[in-house]
């Protein structure tokens, strides 16, 4: 009797696995679809976005922009794992998946070589947000892809996993902070969707690896930060 039940249990388990992966391989399947066809509506969608400002969304895309500071959300980020004894084994994996985000993003905009919406003439960039972060724009010369959009879904595998309601709250975050980039006219929304893929997809393999290899709770235990 005991064997059927584990036996059902397994099957069970087995189904959701099957169920999940398929779930995924679609969903990553329609994202690229929709991000081919992004290229072709790209300068269209950012000047319409572009004519729809107003002065209050400007200084609302604002405060997410400040508060999508990297050094804030690593602080931020690293403060919430740190509260529990049990999830501090995840501060690894966030920080390495914040490190090899600046890293790809780097290389891929290396690659790519994209000019921003703004240094292509199609529009122009959000004066206000421009005098903040020029230099920001300067040294991440390149449009494609978007780093702040690769940093912050980086994070949301992990986050998923640990804080389940939170999760939601972050993603809506996390599409703000994309889409502002569009607002102020520093980047395409193919740019952002590819950086919100390829961000999703490094912290989905650091959640594996951690799950694989346990490198984080190792390291805690190792440092004597978990028990």
């Amino acid at each position: 009797m005991k064997k059927k039940v584990k036996d059902i249990k397994s099957m069970k388990d087995f189904e959701v696995l099957v169920i999940n992966k398929s779930r995924f391989i679609i969903g990553l399947l329609l994202s690229l679809i929709l991000l081919v066809i992004l290229f072709f509506f790209d300068v269209s969608i950012v000047r319409a976005v572009a004519q729809s400002r107003v002065a209050y969304l400007d200084y609302f895309f604002i405060s997410v922009g400040f508060a999508s500071n990297i050094f804030i959300m690593f602080f931020f980020l690293t403060s919430l794992f740190l509260w529990k004894d049990y999830k501090r084994r995840w501060i690894l994996p966030l920080w390495l998946s914040g490190f090899f985000s600046i890293i790809f993003s780097y290389v891929i905009k290396v690659i790519v070589v994209r000019p921003r919406p703004f240094q292509g003439g199609f529009i122009s960039v959000l004066s206000i947000a421009f005098n903040f972060m020029k230099n920001n724009f300067y040294t991440w010369n390149f449009s494609f892809p978007s780093f702040q959009a690769m940093f912050v879904f980086s994070a949301l595998p992990i986050l998923s996993r640990q804080y389940k309601k939170f999760k939601y709250i972050w993603l809506i975050f996390a599409c703000l902070v994309a889409f502002s980039r569009v607002y102020f006219g520093v980047h395409y929304l193919s740019d952002i969707l590819a950086g919100a893929i390829i961000g999703y997809l490094i912290g989905l393999m650091l959640v594996w690896v951690e799950q694989r290899e346990e490198i984080g709770l190792k390291l805690m235990k190792k440092l004597k930060f978990m028990r």
